[in-house]
């Protein structure tokens, strides 16, 4: 029996597992962030030539730039989104608490949980979003002046634009994590399933035995078995991938509506990436793609192995 009740217990856990994710993955989504909003002619080549150049201008601290944001916000975001995601996990079993749910029913959950996570999500990305693109000691077009820090990056933008203005991009932000965080949770505990049914196969089938025996062998009951670091950790790492399929170029959009004010509603914004994608290609929507999928295994494997700790020592 835990002391802790578990929705306590998911939001305490999300938390530590959130500030894992930050601290492993914001260079990496500051690199993303400059390439899918940098303008034409652009300044990048590539995520790794936008990381040399600024590295070179503005030192490592350039790639933490933004980072105060979400490592305020993505605990908090985490510890949202695992709480939901196990709260609609429980809704989901409550007619029936023995049997375990299915794998759909486990990316339904974590759908819902996205959904709820975009509200927590949307303003806290606005804020490192406008941080990210500030280049050296310039603002963002070389000529406003420079957000001092995220406290004032978010005092201006509400006094300039008030709520609204926090949560710019909200639609397209629902839309994006939606069937991320069906992914998410739907491939982390699909490989982990896996994992389990494998080991238990394997213990029950002897490769080599030593002599006939004709007691059968017992095979384990796969939800008696628990994860390896090791699996929760290629989980973690795959889960992260996976979250990124359906829902990259929704945050392309997103990104670009964040960044600038020249697009009115989300629905100009889109026209104007279609024109670029009939004059660009394709590969327009996926601008820092290659970045995105570098962070996404260490800082979710991070993100997973961090809050599976923190669930097994909480009492």
């Amino acid at each position: 029996m835990t002391l802790i009740p578990d929705p306590v217990r998911d939001l305490m856990a999300g938390t530590v597992g959130g500030w894992a994710q930050v601290v492993v993955g914001h260079p990496f989504d500051t690199v993303k962030v400059r390439l899918q909003t940098q303008s034409d002619p652009a300044r990048f080549r590539n995520g790794i030539h936008c990381t040399q150049l600024t590295l070179k201008e503005e030192g490592a601290r350039g790639l933490y730039k933004g980072v105060t944001s979400p490592l305020a916000g993505i605990g908090i975001c985490n510890a949202v989104v695992f709480s939901a995601n196990g709260y609609f996990r429980r809704l989901l079993q409550s007619s029936n608490p023995d049997r375990p749910l299915t794998l759909p029913q486990l990316s339904l959950a974590g759908s819902m949980a996205g959904g709820v996570m975009a509200f927590f999500n949307c303003p806290i990305e606005l804020l490192k979003v406008k941080l990210q693109v500030q280049y050296g000691s310039g603002g963002t077009t070389g000529a406003e002046r420079p957000y001092k820090g995220v406290f004032d990056c978010g005092v201006r933008t509400f006094r300039a634009q008030g709520i609204s203005g926090l949560y710019r991009g909200i639609g397209i932000t629902i839309l994006r994590d939606i069937p991320s965080f069906a992914f998410y949770f739907g491939t982390y505990e699909g490989i982990k399933m896996f994992f389990l049914r494998f080991r238990s196969s394997d213990v029950a089938t002897p490769l080599m035995p030593a002599e006939p025996s004709t007691i059968s062998p017992v095979v384990p009951d796969p939800t008696e078995l628990t994860n390896t670091g090791f699996e929760l950790f290629l989980a973690g790492g795959l889960a992260g991938i996976a979250a990124w399929i359906p829902c990259f170029p929704q945050d392309v959009v997103k990104s670009r509506m964040q960044s600038s004010n020249k697009y009115r509603t989300t629905s100009e914004c889109i026209k104007a990436l279609v024109q670029e994608v009939r004059l660009g290609g394709l590969r327009t929507l996926f601008k820092g793609f290659g970045p995105t999928l570098a962070r996404a295994f260490p800082a979710n494997a991070a993100t997973f192995v961090a809050y599976e700790w923190a669930m097994k020592a909480l009492p």
